[in-house]
């Protein structure tokens, strides 16, 4: 009678054992493939310089945060294909270094598709266009190309406004002097250590909103090479055509304008 009742129990234990196992190999699946259906997205690393406001910057008042017309631009591309984006701020003159050595996958930094970058890195189609600017203070008296002969002229180290005062500097006879930031050149001027610089119409005209001493007049003879801005990938990447395929898609139906007036207060140039 003990022996029959002792085999009962057993089995009992053993029906509750083969059906806790069955529930835990049940969870475990569930939990493996609520992962898997859950999983992230690649990540994306965006190369930029967050000194190039309303392109990319920080609002500290804000936060720490880069925002910007390129960041939502990278934002809704990536979103679309994707992907999401982490955006990694460094010196203007290092993007495409970044580039070539996979510490960013792709640029947008209102970066020129000139001919020289495009022996290193690939390029989307322009996306903006925008021109150069002489900035200086009201009271310098400079309001032509000629008028800079014998001055100080600050442009942003690596980029298209350096290669601009390079070619100035081949007919009017003035000094040239890099930094790697924007704000820098601003301050540069403000301080008198630099007569004038040249900076992007769209990025001048932020800086005038918050400094009534500054002035300027634009270079109206910028080619598309030097005016356009476009997305920078490393060479042969595959993303190049991803992207592409959606910029544009983003062009023709309008989205890439309401960018535009959301962060320049107008249409595309």
């Amino acid at each position: 009678m003990k022996k029959g009742l002792s085999l009962i129990i057993m089995a009992f234990l053993m029906i509750g054992l083969l059906a806790a196992c069955g529930t835990s190999n049940n969870e475990s699946k569930d939990a493996t493939s609520g992962k898997n259906e859950g999983k992230d997205k690649k990540v994306l690393i965006m190369g930029t310089s967050a000194d190039y406001p309303p392109f990319e910057y920080i609002d500290t008042t804000k936060g720490e945060e880069i925002i910007g017309f390129d960041v939502d631009l990278a934002k809704a591309l990536a979103d679309k294909l994707g992907y999401d984006v982490q955006v990694k701020d460094m010196d203007f003159s290092g993007l495409i270094s970044a580039l070539e050595n996979g510490q960013a996958d792709f640029v947008l930094a209102g970066m020129s598709p000139t001919e020289e970058r495009k022996k290193n890195v690939d390029f989307s189609d322009v996306y903006f266009t925008a021109n150069h600017m002489i900035v200086t203070s009201k009271d310098s008296g400079i309001k032509t190309i000629e008028d800079l002969k014998g001055k100080t002229v600050g442009v942003q180290l690596g980029t298209i406004q350096e290669e601009k005062a390079n070619e100035i500097a081949k007919t009017v006879d003035i000094k040239i002097e890099n930094r790697n930031r924007i704000p820098e050149l601003i301050q540069e001027i403000k301080a008198g250590r630099f007569d004038a610089a040249i900076i992007e119409d769209t990025v001048a005209e932020g800086f005038f909103k918050n400094n009534s001493d500054l002035d300027g007049f634009t270079i109206e003879d910028a080619t598309e090479e030097e005016a356009g801005s476009a997305i920078a990938f490393p060479k042969n990447s595959e993303l190049t055509a991803e992207f592409n395929k959606v910029l544009n898609e983003m062009i023709s139906n309008g989205e890439l304008d309401k960018l535009v007036v959301k962060w320049f207060g107008g249409d595309v140039k």
